[in-house]
């Protein structure tokens, strides 16, 4: 089976973004001359699985386009809103974390981004997070959208390593400890 892996940054208060989806302040809180591992991580992935909240965050950057294969899970998109630009690199479904992995497993992926902040904690709560790697941005928002939430009971997990960074962010990886319920 494709194991899924998280690298995502918050606010040191356990947000993502704003309320209203904003991510400014990710930008405004980071050094663009330091590398936080990212290139490297996304070296080892075979592509990403995104929310459609997340997909639709990342259109509005000028000239992005995802740097492997994309699959936006999502229950209300449709091919049909993917641009014309991306329909060779994007694919949506409406499948459940289990059967979007499985799928990708048949096509080859052994490793693939989850990113978005409800896709990762249905992934979670499926058991299908080999790791997490968080990136603590030294901010306080006060409210937004959380990185976590109820995931259906514990998920241990055992940390691997931590790093800080001069810009002040702080990065923890963590592997998903399996239990036999989640496997």
């Amino acid at each position: 089976m494709t194991t899924g892996h998280v690298f995502i940054g918050m606010s040191v208060d356990g947000f993502i973004a704003r309320a209203d989806g904003d991510i400014g302040w990710l930008d405004d809180h980071s050094d663009p001359n330091e590398d936080h591992g990212y290139t490297d991580f996304m070296s080892s992935m075979d592509g990403f699985v995104m929310g459609r909240a997340t997909f639709q965050k990342v259109l509005t950057f000028e000239g992005w386009e995802p740097p492997k294969p994309l699959v936006v899970a999502s229950r209300s998109m449709h091919e049909g809103d993917i641009p014309d630009r991306l329909a060779d690199k994007v694919s949506v479904t409406d499948a459940a974390p289990r059967l979007i992995m499985e799928a990708l497993a048949s096509q080859g992926w052994s490793r693939a981004y989850i990113d978005g902040g409800r896709l990762i904690r249905a992934f979670l709560s499926e058991g299908l997070i080999a790791d997490i790697t968080l990136t603590r941005l030294p901010v306080l928002i006060g409210e937004g959208i959380p990185l976590f939430g109820p995931v259906g009971g514990d998920i241990p997990l055992r940390h691997r390593s931590t790093r800080s960074y001069p810009s002040g962010l702080v990065q923890s990886t963590y592997d998903v400890v399996r239990s036999r319920a989640a496997v």
